[in-house]
């Protein structure tokens, strides 16, 4: 008896020194306690499952933490591959880099394939992130042989945020069992939806602009790594089976044949899955592949196998929903269609990883692109803005040594000659990633055909106020190092003087004014200490603080820390144009500022104001329901801003009286994009539509079924930009040229302002766009119409802005019209 109780110590003992078994790993469903797909996971749920397998596979499965969200979520990828491959993943990754030419070196035998999946982008498109559990599971228990000379890289959830939003709300919302029933109200979310992040920004239009903090960290670690392919999981209606690629035309013009057919290769196996269990699909249609800030476009144009995969359900199924055909759509059939498509995607990589290696290096190849170089002149805080985002892709840039370049000249839309100097930025294209920056810095995107998902038109140079010129020539450059400003105090000085020409100075203008401290603006422009100063320069005076005890050292800290140059006034006696004394010197109120948000309102638009207050002015506003404005009381505010929305309901006969009585009374209201839609042809706002012809609209109807949708386009703008001229006299515009590039995202369009009313930006005769797509019966609407403008109604001010500022804030030259329109329009002297 001894003996046999010894034996089974021995093999006990012995059993639990063997390695973890794959076979043993517990599914998503065994760990999570219900079936996948029968629930909705929540995100932390998601990472625990993770961790656990990667605890019980270390040597199979490796996460890195790379960030978390604004509301403190983990965002996370998972490494999984071969014991072999995990143990040398960092030679496996420095070969890919030296593959591109991205670091320096000879790569030792580059076959092993790098696959990147990302889930869940979009919160409320939530199956995916259930697939990727699935995915990760079978991928070790039975896809063993591909991870042989596969990294398979898996983010779970690349929105934690807005899938929380979106489950949270499910789970406390549904029924029990869930009612398929479309009209059930757990398949209609609530404004804002779980789609966006936290400040509901579209994330899967954020990688190339990286305003989010999810975007951003994320690209730190994608650039470390630079996968082959990258499959990006989304949903979409509930009647739309299922989209995977190829994609639609039009293709950029970079994309290389190669990536184009083995896109065909990858959809082709797919269907070989979905054919084999009588699943529908699509392919070639919608879904293209121009607009370069997408989770499928920036990887291709990094030289990946970029693909988006489109399942039927979306924020609409919940658990089980009817469809329009009479089929149920659940939540496990989603989880299905997802992890055969990821699976299936890797299975392919694992049997092509050398072909894919030999044809990602070929890739980047830029020595057949027409432009070498790009030269951008401009206000230094224009350029560093610009050089930040290139820092975060990773993109190199030089400055320019001097000299003459010719080549084709942004703002004259012509062959032009300019004359350089060392603070002029230099990006070329003899780089590894040269086509992506062809890609941000191309003046005409060039369109195979013009049915498109998304704007098609970006350069930087325009969204950045940038003049800038695109030689066929390398242009050489040199590194220069950032110069940081170091004030100091000066105690016989009656004040300081700071220039107005970014969002840097309304950033240091809006800390001042948070620490009390009292700051007037010339309406004109003036020359004094030897220097010119234009309108809307900051004036900082004493006089107007003596009663701030530590006066000068608030001002030059906080003029340090967003390095502006002060420059010390001895006097206010101005060597010519108005003294600081003079009524043209004005005070800037300590705005009260509200924003419309709710219903009605477009959320991602509001989002993008929300995030420009919290994140980048750093300006306190308060957030208000449309639910509420019947009763609101608008007095305590200075400025009502109204987000592009839909406000017929709110802002109906008895919203405008109540809104227009405020505004006499002083108040300003800055209303922007569609919002304008809510003023134009009523009664005393002041603005009119531009009417289209009646004979267009009967014409329609002339049009064969087939052509309906291509003719349309004729009366559309996808985003295109336009040279807009400016009255920059006017407080509006303080430190903007006599023209502004405008992106402009419709077609709708608005008469000038009469009655001895201020059309700031607008656009004139014979309008022509400089880049992007605009329908040929678009372009008549838009000749003498409005872009920005202020209309006054008894004391205050209404502020139309037609085109949207802060659309997915990569517009960088606009922002400072919307804090001009805050601190500097109509100015009252008296807070309400």
């Amino acid at each position: 008896m001894k003996q046999y109780l010894s034996r089974l110590f021995f093999f006990a003992l012995l059993a639990c020194s063997l390695p973890f078994n794959a076979q043993d790993l517990q599914s998503p469903s065994e760990f999570l306690g219900y079936p996948l797909g029968s629930q909705f996971s929540r995100h932390h749920q998601v990472v625990d499952y993770f961790k656990q397998v990667s605890k019980q596979l270390p040597k199979q499965v490796k996460l890195e933490n790379y960030g978390e969200t604004y509301e403190r979520r983990s965002l996370m990828v998972a490494y999984v591959s071969s014991e072999e491959n995990l143990q040398n993943l960092e030679t496996i990754r420095k070969n890919n880099l030296k593959n591109t030419g991205v670091i320096d070196g000879e790569p030792t035998n580059p076959d092993i394939a790098i696959v990147w999946l990302s889930y869940n982008v979009h919160g409320n498109e939530a199956s995916s992130t259930e697939a990727a559990m699935e995915t990760l599971y079978k991928l070790l228990t039975e896809k063993q042989d591909w991870l042989q000379n596969t990294v398979v890289i898996i983010d779970p959830c690349l929105n934690p945020d807005g899938r929380d939003r979106y489950v949270n709300w499910y789970n406390t919302t549904a029924s029990t069992p869930y009612n398929i029933n479309q009209q059930a109200s757990e398949h209609h979310e609530p404004w804002p939806s779980g789609r966006p992040n936290h400040y509901l920004f579209d994330l899967n239009r954020d990688w190339a602009w990286a305003t989010q903090t999810e975007t951003t960290t994320r690209l730190k670690i994608y650039n470390k790594w630079l996968p082959h392919i990258h499959v990006d999981f989304h949903e979409q209606g509930i009647n739309e089976p299922y989209y995977f690629a190829p994609a639609a035309e039009p293709f950029h013009e970079i994309i290389t044949n190669w990536q184009r057919d083995f896109q065909t290769l990858i959809g082709k196996n797919n269907a070989k899955y979905f054919d084999a269990q009588g699943w529908l699909y699509f392919t070639k249609e919608r879904f293209d592949l121009l607009y370069p800030s997408y989770g499928d476009t920036y990887p291709t144009y990094l030289g990946a196998i970029g693909m988006t995969y489109e399942q039927a359900g979306h924020g609409r199924a919940g658990l089980g929903i009817l469809n329009d055909e009479g089929n149920v759509l659940t939540l496990a059939d989603r989880v299905a269609h997802h992890t055969t498509a990821g699976l299936s995607t890797v299975e392919i990589a694992s049997k092509h990883a050398e072909k894919l290696n030999t044809e990602f290096k070929k890739f980047f190849n830029n020595s057949n692109l027409k432009y070498k170089s790009y030269v951008l002149q401009g206000h230094t805080d224009k350029i560093e803005s610009l050089t930040n985002l290139l820092d975060k892709h990773e993109i190199k840039y030089g400055f320019a040594q001097g000299g003459k370049v010719s080549g084709y000249h942004y703002a004259s839309s012509s062959q032009k000659q300019i004359s350089t100097s060392p603070t002029d930025l230099v990006v070329s294209t003899n780089q590894p990633k040269g086509k992506m920056v062809k890609v941000l810095f191309e003046p005409h995107t060039k369109l195979s055909d013009s049915l498109t998902y998304d704007i098609t038109a970006w350069g930087l140079p325009y969204a950045y106020g940038l003049n800038a010129i695109a030689s066929k020539n390398l242009v050489q450059s040199n590194p220069v190092k950032k110069i940081t400003k170091n004030n100091t105090p000066n105690k016989t000085a009656t004040g300081y003087i700071a220039k107005w020409n970014h969002l840097k100075d309304a950033e240091f203008l809006t800390d001042l004014l948070k620490q009390n401290i009292k700051v007037r603006f010339t309406e004109k422009p003036l020359k004094t200490e030897g220097k010119s100063f234009n309108s809307g320069s900051l004036i900082i005076v004493k006089g107007d603080n003596k009663k701030v005890s530590d006066f000068d050292n608030i001002v030059i800290t906080s003029a340090n820390q967003f390095n502006r140059e002060l420059t010390p006034a001895q006097t206010g006696f101005s060597a010519s144009g108005p003294d600081f004394g003079s009524p043209d010197i004005k005070l800037v109120n300590k705005q009260n500022i509200a924003i419309l948000s709710g219903k009605g309102t477009s959320s991602l638009d509001y989002g993008a104001l929300w995030h420009f207050f919290e994140q980048q002015l750093h300006y306190p506003v308060t957030s208000i329901n449309t639910e509420n404005f019947a009763g609101l009381n608008l007095n305590p505010f200075n400025v009502l801003i109204i987000p592009s929305g839909n406000y017929g309901s709110i802002l109906n006969q008895s919203g405008l009286e109540k809104l227009k009585s405020w505004v006499a009374q002083g108040g300003k209201v800055i209303a922007i994009g569609n919002a304008l839609k809510t003023f134009a042809d009523k009664k005393g706002f002041k603005l009119k539509n531009k009417q289209t012809n009646p004979k267009d609209k009967d014409s329609i109807n002339l049009i064969p079924y087939a052509n309906r949708e291509r003719e349309a386009i004729k009366n559309l703008i996808s985003g295109a930009v336009f040279k807009t001229k400016v009255d920059n006299t006017h407080p509006l515009a303080f430190g903007y040229n006599k023209s502004y590039y405008s992106l402009k995202l419709g077609s709708n369009s608005y008469k000038l302002l009469g009655d001895n009313n201020f059309n700031v930006a607008y656009l004139s005769d014979n309008t022509t766009q400089v880049s992007g797509f605009v329908g040929s019966h678009t372009l008549k609407k838009l000749n003498n119409s409005l872009i920005f403008g202020e209309a006054r109604i008894g004391k205050g001010s209404m502020i139309y802005m037609a085109d949207n500022v802060m659309f997915r804030s990569f517009w960088e030259n606009g922002k400072l019209f919307l804090t001009n329109a805050i601190f500097f329009v109509n100015n009252n002297a008296v807070k309400l």
